[in-house]
């Protein structure tokens, strides 16, 4: 069984996830939303079985209050942890297991659509060639400087587009499929 892994993120128009300090106060507020709009999270998040995140973004998670994955796996990568799991918290497991290996082990074990989120997470996974979607909101503000979205490459990663919609509140989402070379553009 092969485990899709995916993207779901927004970053300044200049390509920043956060600001240096790692604060995401750029981004809009309860209220700053049409009318409630969710921009497709909801519905991505009900298809993914599993989360795959970097630990300074579980840590930053752990300030929102609620957690806001119940009922999902969550393995929390980092150097910090060994090699095989450790349990973190009901349900989080913290690893420094290679990205191959864990989606490989994660598929063993039944997993069927992981969520990748953090920085430096996304781009390991991204080098070593497991994402398959990447859904980007783009939110009309300029950082100058901060975590950017995506870091030095092993190779070029062509991208097929897949849809792109724009919001009243000025965000654009954007959605692409990672072509590899299985994939047909």
């Amino acid at each position: 069984m092969t485990l899709k892994c995916s993207v779901f993120i927004a970053t300044s128009l200049d390509g920043f996830i956060a600001r240096t300090d790692g604060a995401l106060d750029w981004l809009p507020q309860d209220g700053a939303a049409d009318d409630g709009e969710d921009y497709g999270y909801n519905a991505f998040i009900a298809s993914v079985d599993t989360l795959v995140i970097g630990r300074k973004t579980y840590e930053l998670v752990l300030t929102f209050g609620e957690w806001p994955y119940p009922g999902k796996r969550v393995v929390v990568l980092s150097s910090h942890y060994p090699v095989t799991s450790q349990p973190l918290a009901d349900g989080v497991e913290g690893t420094s297991c290679p990205p191959r290996e864990l989606v490989q082990r994660l598929a063993a074990e039944g997993a069927r659509h992981a969520y990748v989120d953090g920085g430096k997470t996304i781009q390991s996974f991204l080098n070593a060639g497991l994402i398959h979607e990447i859904t980007i909101t783009r939110v009309p503000v300029l950082l100058g400087a901060g975590i950017p979205l995506f870091g030095p490459l092993e190779r070029d990663i062509a991208l097929r587009h897949l849809a792109t919609r724009s919001y009243a509140n000025g965000l654009v989402q954007s959605r692409y499929s990672v072509v590899t070379s299985n994939t047909k553009s």
